[in-house]
């Protein structure tokens, strides 16, 4: 293994492996918050036992990203210090902005574990809310800096080097806001499914705490179910942009070899890089040419007119975007399921006010969820398929970039330290995911599966060993 090759290694399994903390670190506060809005709003004390099982894990998920995440800040400077030196100055700004509401989201975090019978419940309440604000915003700041290595501006280069440097017009480069939507909803689709297939699972096997978990699975695809349906339209958004920014990249997430009008869209199919053809695959006639610009006389570039040594790996960066949309729109079609059946539950009105009680309505939308053993099911079959779908997306933004680490401007090779060996930090960091990665499932696994019984003059739970048949 070449030091190039273990390098990219390096940062493709960090990345991978952080980015799933990542993640749910920005979906996780929401489902706290909305848990512990229910039981204001109710005095069901499940809600409560919700809130403060959901804040436990993302406490969890939470100190594993930050390791990770550190990692990963460390790799950049370690192992590409020449495209520090380049872009440290343009980019500095998101990573700084990161770095605040990183901050921000570990202190109102604390205050959210610890603060349950030390502040009133409405600023509690509040502190969640920062919590979660401050986790999307710290996605949104990292995403910022990677659409500028895909879009880059807010610089001028003069023999060689960037002058005239614009950190705000960098930021809010052409890729920015896309990208950031994008990622942001696929980290509420996927956790709200991944957390919804949790509880599903339990459903399904038989639990003696049934009312904790519906509740659970309600809130879960409140969260994800709206973010899958809205996925594919932030996903046709980010398309157009790198049709017209990266057509390199888009011609091999497309499989597009031939510069033409009227250029199909390819469903599936397998690239083969020697003949210059997509084998296997479904065309649709001028299907590429109207998504992109609504013309289907539209020309649209192929992979001819881009120089060989500038081509990204097509089979790589196809199958992995084909990957990406089958898992996207399977998602889409269970969230429209999930939906119909929450919105054919019977409203329950309250004889007093005329309205509709919102524990009762919640329950009751739960019951109508876990009622159906094939609709349990299918969540527990789309659980991954979020987590999935974000390595898949992040495989193809990162290696369709390829050779370039600054599009346009710095190839990956350049930006490489010169320092050799670099296979053995690649193995040790390994190691180490891979033991983090079996703590944090033991400790979720504790916290999903232990039974609660609501105290009865409190509100607060105390927790008991779960039953044999809940773990069955």
């Amino acid at each position: 293994m070449t030091d190039l090759l273990a390098a990219r290694a390096q940062m493709a399994m960090s990345l991978g492996f952080h980015i799933i903390f990542a993640v749910v670190g920005i979906a996780m506060p929401a489902l706290m918050v909305l848990a512990e809005w229910r039981y204001l709003r109710t005095g069901d004390a499940v809600f409560l036992d919700l809130a403060k099982r959901w804040s436990k894990g993302t406490a969890i998920l939470f100190a594993v990203g930050a390791v990770s995440g550190t990692v990963l800040s460390f790799e950049l400077g370690l192992l590409w210090p020449e495209f520090m030196k380049y872009a440290g100055a343009i980019i500095g700004m998101p990573f700084s902005l990161e770095g605040f509401a990183f901050f921000t989201e570990a202190i109102f975090l604390g205050i959210y574990l610890y603060g349950w019978t030390r502040i009133p419940k409405r600023a509690h309440l509040a502190a969640g809310v920062i919590v979660a604000i401050s986790g999307a915003l710290s996605g949104i700041f990292v995403v910022c800096a990677n659409a500028w290595m895909n879009t880059p501006t807010g610089f001028t280069l003069r023999d060689g080097r960037p002058t005239d440097i614009d950190p705000i017009a960098a930021m809010f480069n052409p890729a920015a806001f896309q990208q950031g939507l994008h990622m942001t909803l696929a980290a509420y689709s996927a956790t709200g499914f991944a957390v919804a297939g949790i509880h599903a699972i339990a459903l399904w096997r038989g639990t003696t705490n049934v009312a904790f978990h519906r509740a659970a699975l309600a809130i879960a695809l409140l969260l994800g179910a709206p973010a899958a349906l809205v996925q594919p339209f932030s996903g046709h958004l980010s398309a157009v942009q790198v049709g017209e920014h990266q057509p390199a990249k888009l011609a091999a997430m497309e499989g597009h070899w031939r510069t033409e009008p009227r250029a199909p869209l390819r469903i599936g199919g397998w690239p083969d890089e020697r003949t210059e053809t997509t084998r296997f695959a479904i065309d649709i006639p001028a299907g590429l040419s109207v998504l992109l610009t609504g013309d289907p006389d539209a020309v649209v570039t192929g992979l001819d007119k881009i120089p060989r040594d500038e081509r990204p790996p097509v089979a790589i960066t196809h199958i992995a975007f084909q990957v990406m949309i089958a898992c996207g729109t399977f998602m889409a079609l269970v969230a429209m399921w999930s939906l119909a059946r929450m919105a054919r539950q019977p409203r329950v009105i309250a004889p007093k006010r005329g309205r509709v009680r919102p524990s009762a309505a919640l329950r009751g939308s739960a019951a109508q969820l876990a009622e159906s053993r094939p609709f349990l099911v299918t969540l527990i079959a789309t659980a991954p398929l979020g987590f999935v779908a974000i390595e898949a997306g992040w495989t193809v933004t990162e290696v369709g970039r390829q050779p370039w680490v600054i599009q346009g401007f710095v190839r990956t090779a350049d930006a490489l330290t010169p320092m050799p060996g670099l296979i053995v930090p690649f193995l040790g960091f390994t190691a180490l995911y891979i033991g983090l990665a079996i703590s944090v499932v033991f400790l979720l696994y504790r916290q999903i599966f232990r039974v609660s019984v609501p105290a009865p003059s409190s509100g607060f739970t105390r927790e008991l060993p779960a039953a044999p048949r809940a773990l069955a």
